[in-house]
């Protein structure tokens, strides 16, 4: 039994260790947002927060995120009222949606880390998360946008 917290709640997965840790949150835990994209880390899709930072499930062990707060979309905001979600929502940054939510895990651990993104930021820390549609100029609109929106929401609070 592996041990971990997902979302704000605990939770013990019984399966191999080498599992992939996307396969236990979809297939054992039950939450489908995050998505299975290549397999092998390298599009982003399936991009959840360990331990506050942006992982790619997919190639995680659940050996890796024992004892761990794991954050997945549905946990980033009760509501899907994030900042990065509002702004994905009022740019309409999806097409087909796909990557969407390893776009936003990705967009929030990077507000989390540079809360002032420059577009050079931006591109940096996103490069890793391929949109098939290519809404990349909506993505890094959607990021200033929350950023702006974050920053001034901690200037007023």
């Amino acid at each position: 039994m592996i041990k971990f917290e997902i979302n704000g709640r605990s939770v013990s997965v019984d399966a191999d260790p080498d599992t992939p840790l996307l396969w236990a949150i979809r297939d054992e835990i039950g939450l489908t947002g995050t998505k299975f994209g290549c397999g092998i880390g390298m599009c982003g899709a399936c991009t959840v927060h360990v331990g506050g930072r942006a992982t790619r499930s997919c190639i995680t062990p659940l050996s890796d995120v024992a004892d761990t707060k794991i954050t997945t979309i549905e946990g980033l905001d009760a509501e899907a009222n994030h900042p990065v979600q509002e702004a994905w929502r009022n740019l309409r940054v999806p097409q087909c949606g796909y990557c969407q939510s390893g776009q936003i895990m990705q967009a929030a651990a990077l507000l989390q880390d540079i809360p002032a993104p420059t577009d050079d930021d931006i591109d940096a820390v996103m490069t890793g998360n391929l949109c098939r549609c290519m809404t990349y100029p909506r993505i890094r609109q959607a990021v200033r946008d929350a950023a702006t929106a974050m920053n001034g929401a901690q200037d007023n609070g």
